[in-house]
């Protein structure tokens, strides 16, 4: 008879979704027990965050989830412990490393259990307890993309982020300043401080200021969308670029193609270890800090979804499992 550490249950409990709708659709239910396979690692989830594209995707205005997918498991980055790997699962980690990743639209990670791929998790920063490293990987890669590769900034220029006490905003703040630009942000009167702790050199309090008023800059990287996103190409300079995280207005691309602003198309954060991975030294060296504005138990994700959707929150929500 096998040895009972061996056996595995056939189900695990996870955040599902069961219809479109409001937070209160969210379910916590029985899953398949997940086997990895091939470059497949199954990693036990500690904790796993809570982004704007979950509430999204439950609303059903997101196209990657169709009626026709549900139920599916919530949730795209979490942090763990390795448990099993698959049989091509190369890499140097092992059984019981700490690790946190960024996964693809067709797994979950609000869940006991996920299956992430070799090539999409790396090793927590030491520094990190579990809660703050699951807060990291999706707002990171958004934020890391945004600036980086589709923003171009280099050391020297100059980047306004609009939002810059948010999910992605606050470590797009320290990415950039460790990455040696010139940094400044928009935020509510009430995260004035709180900016200038996260190390931006201008904080411009949106509810009593206007942003065009602290002059023109290299890269505008907008998590606002809306008006904000519109008047944000005034302050670009001719040449450089608005990045958005949300989808482009009409008005604000005729107005960037008038000014000679590049205004990348609509785009999406995708999974990246290699960045992932320099996020973490980052962090380990002390540029870098996740902020964790509250953490649920998973059994509450429907008032974490609620919490995020009702705005204001300073840095992320993370669920514990």
């Amino acid at each position: 008879m096998p040895d009972d550490h061996h056996i595995t249950p056939a189900t695990m409990r996870a955040v599902t979704l069961p219809r479109f709708g409001g937070a209160e659709v969210l379910e916590i239910a029985e899953r398949p027990w997940p086997q990895p396979v091939d470059d497949e690692v199954l990693v036990r989830v500690h904790a796993a965050s809570v982004n704007p594209v979950d509430y999204k995707i439950r609303r059903g205005g997101y196209p990657f989830v169709t009626p026709e997918m549900l139920p599916v498991t919530m949730g795209r980055d979490l942090a763990g412990t390795i448990e099993t790997m698959g049989t091509r699962a190369h890499n140097m980690l092992s059984h019981g490393d700490r690790v946190f990743a960024f996964i693809a639209f067709d797994r979950g990670a609000q869940a006991e259990y996920a299956i992430v791929k070799s090539v999409e998790l790396v090793a927590m920063p030491a520094s990190l307890d579990f809660a703050e490293a699951a807060a990291v990987p999706l707002a990171a890669m958004t934020a890391w993309q945004g600036l980086f590769d589709h923003g171009e900034l280099r050391p020297g220029q100059s980047v306004l982020i609009q939002g810059g006490a948010g999910g992605v905003g606050h470590l797009a703040v320290q990415l950039a300043k460790a990455k040696g630009a010139r940094v400044l942000t928009t935020v509510r009167g009430a995260d004035v401080a709180y900016a200038r702790e996260l190390g931006a050199d201008v904080v411009i309090d949106r509810e009593r200021e206007r942003f065009e008023e602290a002059g023109e800059v290299d890269l505008v990287l907008d998590l606002a969308g809306g008006e904000v996103q519109v008047r944000s190409v005034a302050v670009v300079k001719p040449g450089g670029a608005l990045v958005s995280a949300i989808a482009i207005k009409d008005e604000a691309g005729a107005a960037a193609r008038a000014r000679g602003v590049r205004v990348p198309q609509r785009w999406m954060a995708t999974p990246n270890a290699a960045q992932l991975g320099e996020v973490a030294d980052l962090i380990d060296a002390g540029k870098v800090r996740p902020t964790v504005a509250r953490t649920y138990p998973m059994e509450e994700a429907s008032a974490a979804h609620a919490a995020l959707e009702a705005g204001g929150v300073r840095g992320k929500i993370v669920l514990t499992v």
